[in-house]
């Protein structure tokens, strides 16, 4: 199924990098510090930060960083409490969108992710509206390289209780139950794969394509304004991107 770590590649091309990064290294942050403050210090004993640091690393955040953000999950350096918000919506031609975000402040985040739905042709609809089409699934997302053998990946994960694997041009997709996201992943890890995208992720149960050329416009914009604010961790939609999406 390929779509999530595909606009993962889109967005990453996108813009300049380092500002970029930097706002990624944010948001992962405060997802560090969420997991910490809800589960502890410690990943061995706290699956929720282990996932964290382990995205953290696949986006290349240095060890600094995230040894800050466990300390301040932990109280170590201030106090900084987020929470929680999902927002349920459709883009351009009734497309589902899930937005998973951290803030800390509610009526702030509501305003803005009211307002980029509005401003890119789509509208923000209350909680439950969407989140049935979609299963919450572990997804690793591995680059294609050449010394890695698409077959053996595929039988490896199968043998580890993978749900589906899949690939395009550019990465291998392996699909978890969450129940098995961790195993895998640590399994797959000590086998010497390094993962682009490790993380658990809302996947659509279906996909829908969108024909006109400015439905399309704006839900790459609606998609762009969303991942730019700081308080959204992740944006999930059932858009079918087009392979020869220009952006």
């Amino acid at each position: 199924m390929a779509g999530h770590s595909k606009w993962h590649n889109i967005k990453n091309k996108k813009g300049k990098e380092d500002a970029r990064r930097a706002k990624e290294f944010t948001k992962l942050g405060r997802y560090i510090m969420v997991a910490v403050r809800e589960g502890g210090p410690d990943p061995e004993y706290n699956p929720a930060l282990k996932a964290a640091i382990e995205k953290a690393k696949a986006a290349n955040m240095p060890n600094d960083n995230i040894e800050r953000a466990i300390k301040r999950g932990s109280g170590e350096l201030g106090a900084e409490n987020y929470e929680e918000i999902v927002y349920e919506g459709y883009g351009p031609s009734g497309i589902a969108v899930f937005v998973s975000c951290l803030t800390d402040n509610r009526n702030r985040t509501a305003s803005e992710i009211r307002h980029a739905f509005d401003k890119h042709g789509g509208n923000l609809g209350q909680s439950g509206c969407v989140s049935f089409m979609f299963d919450r699934k572990g997804l690793l997302a591995i680059e294609k390289r050449d010394d890695i053998d698409e077959e053996e990946l595929m039988l490896q994960a199968i043998d580890l209780g993978a749900e589906d694997f899949s690939s395009d041009d550019s990465v291998y997709e392996i699909i978890t139950s969450p129940e098995d996201f961790n195993r895998i992943r640590d399994s797959l890890s000590q086998m010497g794969y390094e993962f682009a995208v490790a993380e658990l992720a809302y996947l659509p149960q279906n996909t829908t394509e969108l024909t006109d050329e400015e439905d399309i416009k704006n839900m790459v914009k609606l998609i762009e304004t969303l991942e730019d604010n700081d308080d959204v961790q992740n944006v999930y939609h059932n858009w079918e991107i087009p392979e020869n999406l220009e952006v």
